[in-house]
């Protein structure tokens, strides 16, 4: 736990006693690889911050292909934000890529957290705001780079994705298939 309090410490100050108080209102989970948390259609109940692991968003589109929209590691967030603030069914499912150890918070919980603890008001606005800035950096990379410039950009930005990650769930988030993507690393490595 004292990972996240190490990441709470980066946004926002609160003494020992407060960090126990506000972990109260959190339910520890381990979960398998390829774990579903949350399936397309299902009420989105829940926020997961990842102690250990890896967690990965995605839909299914009308070909059946899996289409991967976000991932998340160590000291990063994850739901779907638009059915969890509404609680209303998601068209998105949330599984572990890794065997992972996750926070996890219900908006009940998370409601009753803010009034007790206004700080995290301010930490959970400055999460938000990067998550937007990241979502909106994302939108114009996609429009602006070529294929073989997004995967460069990506693989740069974030060379432990690459190590860790299988290559066909980063083709998914990429909006490539698996077989473009070997062309273009093979042609990299060439």
């Amino acid at each position: 736990m004292d990972t996240f309090k190490a990441h709470l410490d980066k946004f926002i100050n609160i003494s020992e006693e407060e960090y126990i108080s506000v972990l109260s209102f959190f339910e520890v989970l381990e979960v398998k690889k390829k774990q579903n948390l949350m399936l397309e259609g299902e009420m989105c109940k829940s926020m997961y911050f990842v102690l250990k692991g890896c967690l990965r968003k995605f839909f299914t589109n009308e070909k059946g292909i899996e289409q991967t929209t976000e991932f998340a590691i160590e000291n990063w967030w994850m739901t779907d934000t638009f059915a969890y603030e509404r609680q209303i069914s998601s068209d998105f499912c949330i599984q572990s890529v890794e065997r992972s150890t996750l926070l996890v918070i219900d908006l009940k919980n998370q409601e009753d957290l803010l009034k007790k603890h206004p700080v995290m008001e301010r930490y959970f606005r400055m999460i938000y705001q990067r998550a937007y800035a990241a979502s909106e950096r994302r939108i114009r990379y996609l429009y602006e780079m070529s294929r073989e410039e997004l995967y460069v950009h990506f693989s740069t930005q974030y060379p432990g994705f690459i190590q860790r990650i299988p290559q066909y769930l980063i083709a998914s988030f990429l909006g490539f298939t698996p077989e473009y993507l070997s062309e273009i690393r093979a042609k990299l490595r060439s």
